[in-house]
């Protein structure tokens, strides 16, 4: 498909977004075969975008902003065309690889849960991580397996195991400002208080667990999106680690991360093991 100077604009916008907001999702996505790249890109400036509107817009209504933002999405998806960039982009992805419009939804009411839900049981911690998660896994499966319905299907249940992992640990990392600038606490039956480090450990092992099951999807991804999801897949492993080793105190006082010379070098590494056959 030919795509027009404003087409290419709005997806390099998505893109340069994506690199401001994500230094290891971009390491990732780089090394997607080309024609996957643009299509990541504009999954994740929508992703990014929402998510700003719900965490940082504090001097703005963002329950308001959040309501228009999805009816703008809709809207943009449905007349194949929007003013605004970021939704440009991302209903050109939505529209060119038929992504579904229940993943679309799903997603944004995770965030407008972000709103109103400070503390969750297991069944809206459930929903929330699904919407908010595993269902953008499920877009980006969507445009690795482009008319191949077969191939999708058979990775939908690691790709949202995936999802649920990455989600699992950035509430982990993210702990500290969600509790403390939020007033939100993630994990069911759980808080300041209560996060012993019998809880944490007991959270660490359903992150394991979900992580075991993902990478047995990655290893049946084709090669064309294999090792740009193993590169993101094996730096949350390291930040898993790394909060592995901390205490559920610690936990409260700062946010954990990878820098980026170890992200650089984890990449180079992952490089290499991949085009000898061993990743």
């Amino acid at each position: 498909m030919i795509m027009d100077l404003y087409d290419i604009n709005s997806l390099k916008i998505s893109r340069l977004t994506t690199k401001n907001y994500s230094t290891s999702f971009s390491l990732g996505v780089k090394i997607l075969h080309r024609s996957n790249r643009m299509p990541i890109y504009a999954i994740y400036g929508f992703v990014r975008v929402a998510d700003e509107i719900v965490d940082t817009f504090h001097d703005h209504d963002k329950r308001e902003l959040l309501e228009r933002f999805r009816a703008e999405t809709f809207r943009a998806i449905e007349e194949k065309i929007s003013t605004n960039p970021i939704l440009h982009s991302f209903q050109w992805v939505v529209n060119k690889y038929n992504i579904d419009l229940g993943l679309i939804h799903a997603f944004l009411d995770s965030m407008e849960m972000d709103l109103t839900e400070k503390e969750h049981d297991q069944e809206s911690f459930k929903k929330y991580v699904y919407g908010s998660a595993e269902v953008v896994g499920l877009m980006c499966l969507r445009v690795f397996y482009l008319d191949d319905d077969r191939g999708y299907e058979a990775l939908i249940g690691p790709a949202r195991k995936l999802g649920e992992a990455f989600q699992k640990i950035n509430f982990l990392r993210d702990i500290h400002a969600d509790y403390a600038e939020r007033g939100r606490f993630y994990f069911p039956g759980t808080n300041l208080e209560t996060l012993t480090e019998t809880a944490k450990r007991e959270i660490e092992a359903d992150i394991q667990s979900d992580f075991d099951e993902a990478y047995q999807g990655i290893r049946k991804l084709n090669r064309a999106s294999r090792l740009g999801v193993l590169v993101s897949y094996t730096y949350y492993l390291k930040l898993f680690r790394k909060i592995r080793r901390t205490s559920a105190r610690k936990l409260f006082t700062r946010r954990y991360r990878i820098s980026n010379t170890r992200k650089i070098l984890l990449f180079i590494s992952l490089w290499m093991r991949y085009k000898v056959g061993l990743a």
